[in-house]
């Protein structure tokens, strides 16, 4: 039997290189893919792929793989800290990023290659020293004799409450990457704040930027600008509170069950690695929509659009084949799924933001130039001056002997 919600009408088998906690491989299962092994390095991701997927084998490290097992898809999250704008920029031959390399040697060395091959990283490789990174992998791709086609995808789409934008990279020997990933796009559900919707930031921000999302949250991370794992904060403008979510929220914003990364907490750090590794995921119902466009592709016909001259800018999305490469007028939204919204995400998965955070945040956002509802401010501002109120020695010896915390 196929996996709940899945089809069984064509079983192939998918390998995840840089697994992580297996988005990948959740939303696969889902549309009825089966799950071929893995490889992961974190010793805390391979903790939950031994939990969650009973055994499926877990190579240790890409950089000592000798061969890849037979399989249809081949998926390769890889590490996005020398490409992403709070990461090193070091580049696409970088010490983290550069790991990617061996997802060719890898297909190099293989006696029948995957149907697909499907990267994912941060959209900030099409911009960073002019899209080299991108550049580079597409040329790799065609040496290899694929045909490829990549597109920006926001997580919204899929009915999370996470502005969550990545970059998905479909290549292929003997399939039109157009027709899985190309060929549905929608307008974007754009939410106007009317004052009461629940809006995320980053409060480790303040300075340049918020992260600001109306009825979502900025995008998890694996780590935030001042070096520590943290969830983004939530304004609550009906009660004027500010919180952040649980891991158990976090869990559910990118598409897992509650508990998912739960088996983390059995290493060291555990509780501080489940924030990583959820900030570092796939969000499962992107990785399920690809499945399924991966096993029935649209017979819709992809124009070509514009083609992108060398040196030029790096488009949302696009396709290409033996050198060339053309833009294409999609939208970061493939679709438009219900979305249960912010509130009902974080309903008894919320804790208050922390005295401290919210009084760095607010210093520095007041000093900034930044520019936001004139309710959030005056909002914070309360909250700080009474958390600031309520933590005070005088205060908290009160609480002491009071029975309260």
């Amino acid at each position: 039997m196929s996996p709940a919600g899945g089809r069984a009408t064509q079983r192939l088998r998918a390998f995840g290189l840089f697994a992580g906690i297996g988005g990948f491989e959740v939303g696969f299962s889902q549309a009825g893919i089966a799950v071929a092994g893995f490889c992961e390095s974190d010793q805390a991701a391979r903790a939950v792929l031994n939990a969650r997927f009973p055994g499926v084998v877990c190579e240790l490290d890409i950089s000592t793989m000798e061969s890849l097992p037979e399989c249809e898809i081949l998926t390769a999250g890889f590490p996005c800290q020398d490409l992403s704008p709070a990461g090193t920029l070091a580049g696409i031959n970088g010490t983290k990023s550069g790991l990617v390399e061996h997802v060719f040697r890898l297909l190099d060395g293989s006696d029948r290659f995957p149907d697909w091959v499907l990267f994912e990283n941060v959209p900030f490789m099409l911009n960073l020293r002019g899209g080299a990174a991108i550049a580079w992998l597409i040329g790799q791709i065609e040496s290899r004799g694929m045909r490829w086609a990549y597109r920006v995808v926001d997580s919204r789409a899929f009915g999370l409450a996470q502005r969550r934008r990545r970059l998905y990279v479909l290549a292929s020997r003997s399939k039109d990457p157009r027709q899985a990933l190309l060929a549905e796009s929608v307008d974007p559900r754009v939410i106007q704040f009317d004052g009461t919707q629940p809006c995320g930031f980053y409060w480790t921000e303040g300075n340049t930027g918020l992260g600001w999302a109306v009825d979502a949250v900025p995008p998890l991370k694996g780590s935030s600008g001042v070096g520590i794992v943290s969830p983004p904060g939530i304004w609550l403008p009906r009660t004027s509170k500010f919180v952040t979510p649980t891991i158990n929220a976090s869990e559910q914003l990118q598409g897992f069950p509650i508990d998912w990364t739960l088996p983390a907490e059995q290493t060291i750090r555990g509780e501080r690695q489940r924030w990583k590794l959820v900030g570092n995921a796939v969000s499962t119902p992107v990785a399920a929509w690809l499945a399924r466009s991966m096993l029935t592709p649209s017979a819709t016909i992809i124009s070509s659009g514009s083609e992108v001259s060398n040196g030029g800018r790096w488009p949302i999305a696009a396709w290409g084949e033996l050198g060339k490469r053309y833009a294409v007028d999609v939208s970061e939204w493939p679709l438009a799924a219900n979305c249960m919204g912010l509130s009902a995400t974080i309903a008894n998965c919320s804790v208050p933001l922390s005295s401290r955070a919210a009084t760095g945040f607010y210093t520095r956002l007041m000093k900034s130039s930044l520019r936001v509802p004139h309710a959030f401010k005056r909002d914070l501002g309360r909250y700080v001056a009474q958390s600031t109120k309520d933590r005070s020695p005088k205060n908290a010896a009160i609480r002491k002997y009071s029975g309260k915390r």
